[in-house]
């Protein structure tokens, strides 16, 4: 059966398309899909991996057509983030008055 398996390099978008047998999981795509050998510095921690957008462990069963997605870790705290962006506002306002 026919998936792929995507990842969002920090300079560039890759993805392979595979032939993988049914009842394959999404482990086993990746490991068939060259993604160690083309990024090896992703390969100490794992990643977080999902079907579609849905998160899931590599032992989930595929199906035909479906987008195996590799997820980096945060470089940053998205919620830390939107408190400093929130001050930098708030001070602002407040050099403008």
């Amino acid at each position: 059966m026919r998936v792929s398996v995507a990842f969002a390099a920090p300079a560039r978008l890759w993805r392979r398309a595979l032939d993988v047998p049914e009842g394959a999981t999404a482990g086993q795509a990746v490991a068939l899909s060259g993604f160690a050998r083309e990024f090896p510095e992703f390969t100490d921690a794992p990643l977080t991996m999902g079907v579609y957008g849905e998160r899931c462990g590599p032992q989930r069963l595929l199906r035909e057509g479906d987008r195996v997605e590799l997820c980096r870790p945060l470089v940053f705290d998205p919620l830390e983030s939107r408190r400093r962006r929130a001050a930098h506002r708030q001070i602002k306002g407040q050099r403008s008055k």
